[in-house]
């Protein structure tokens, strides 16, 4: 077993070698640390031939596009991913915890009572990305290992200090483990703002609740088996949005984003049905692009809007007006110009593009294609209701050039 990393290309080609010629297994950890032996990794898998051998390579990796994508195929994957809910967090931290090194604290209360604090701030950090911006403005990849560091500092002050190092705890875990990972400002004060609610000399207190309604506290000092009981049958199944700060509605935003998620991948994986007409697939969506093009307008002409309506003092509108213009403008061209590519690309004259492949996906699914939405105004409605809305929008502008401002 070894870890990937800077400098060791020739060592794992060795191991890789010596296991498979003794037949024996290897465990390569950390691939994405290592993009540079990806090339060489996957020649040396390929060279592998089935002759009943007991040669076994294991790969670890965090996701990575570097990852060789033959070695994927050919491989039997298995994803370990985090638990959702602070409840199912909790309970595989303290699944993980070894009762030796749990007892062995010589201040086990204060000991028992912190790691609790730790765990449940690690789970905290976790589920807060459920959230999206309102759990942080970008979602961080935490991972069990910020958690290991932080409890084995946790143990080694503990042990080697009369007193607690409240401010070197806390900057530990919110500045250098956890926070090492953090690199927009405002999260910073976040992540460090939440840790001292974790970490502070009122946690030791038995009293002392981590949520208003005292749903969410730290048992006594007990044994591990008794925290883990605690947990399996106290802490509540759903989440309550008190112990993130944040308002109840932030949970009705989360599912509704967590539906769209799930209906967007099962709509993913959907067979794309043709008409009974016989049409194929291709055609059927360049008849539906074909179709969008010839409802599209021509340009504003902004050089005539100018003459009718120049921008004055007296009339501020028309400031408004040239510049709505510009944007409808904008986002019309990049319309046609996205659907015509797409045209070209069905019809061969073109190279299809990663771009135009989901761009096609899309509109055969009735989304509005990301290439659009970068360059249009905000809207949740679906590709068909999104062209009429937009077509509508183009009139109420070409009325507004023709006739003069809306009655306000």
């Amino acid at each position: 077993s070894l870890s990937l990393g800077q400098g060791q290309d020739q060592i794992a080609i060795q191991s890789f070698n010596e296991a498979k010629e003794r037949g024996s297994w290897v465990v390569m950890q950390n691939c994405h640390l290592c993009p540079s032996f990806m090339p060489t990794l996957e020649r040396l898998v390929n060279e592998i031939e089935d002759n009943g051998s007991e040669f076994r390579l294991w790969l670890t990796s965090m996701p990575s596009n570097l990852f060789p994508v033959s070695i994927l195929q050919n491989g039997v994957k298995v994803t370990n991913e985090p638990p959702k809910g602070l409840k199912s967090n909790m309970l595989r931290s303290y699944l993980g915890i070894d009762e030796e090194e749990f007892e062995s604290c010589t201040k086990p209360s204060t000991y028992k009572k912190l790691l609790f604090s730790l765990c449940f701030f690690n789970a905290l950090i976790l589920e807060r990305r459920k959230y999206g911006p309102l759990g942080w403005n970008i979602p961080y990849e935490f991972s069990n290992s910020d958690l290991k560091i932080s409890q084995s500092q946790l143990l080694m002050y503990l042990n080697t200090y009369d007193q607690i190092p409240w401010d070197a705890l806390n900057y530990m875990g919110a500045e250098a483990n956890y926070g090492g990972r953090v690199t927009e400002g405002k999260d910073r004060i976040l992540i460090n703002t939440l840790l001292l609610d974790f970490y502070n000399p009122k946690v030791l207190n038995d009293s002392y609740k981590f949520s208003d309604s005292g749903v969410y506290y730290c048992p006594p000092e007990s044994p591990l088996s008794t925290y883990i009981e605690y947990i399996q049958n106290e802490l509540p199944i759903n989440d309550l949005t008190e112990i993130f700060g944040l308002h109840d509605n932030a949970d009705i935003t989360s599912a509704i984003n967590e539906t769209k998620t799930l209906l967007g991948n099962v709509l993913s994986l959907m067979p794309r049905m043709t008409s009974g007409a016989g049409k194929s697939q291709e055609e059927e969506l360049q008849d539906r692009a074909n179709d969008i093009l010839k409802k599209m307008p021509p340009p504003f002409d902004i050089l005539d809007v100018n003459r009718k309506h120049p921008i004055k003092k007296e009339e501020s509108m028309n400031t408004v007006l040239q510049q709505e213009l510009l944007r409808f403008n904008k986002l019309t061209s990049q319309v046609k110009s996205t659907l015509k590519n797409l045209i070209k690309a069905i019809k061969g004259e073109v190279v299809m593009s990663q771009d135009l492949e989901k761009l096609g996906y899309q509109v055969s699914d009735n989304i509005v294609p990301t290439l659009w939405v970068k360059v249009s105004y905000p809207s949740m409605k679906p590709l068909g209701s999104y062209v009429s809305d937009l077509i509508k929008r183009l009139e109420f502008m070409q009325k507004w050039v023709d006739e003069g401002a809306p009655p306000c």
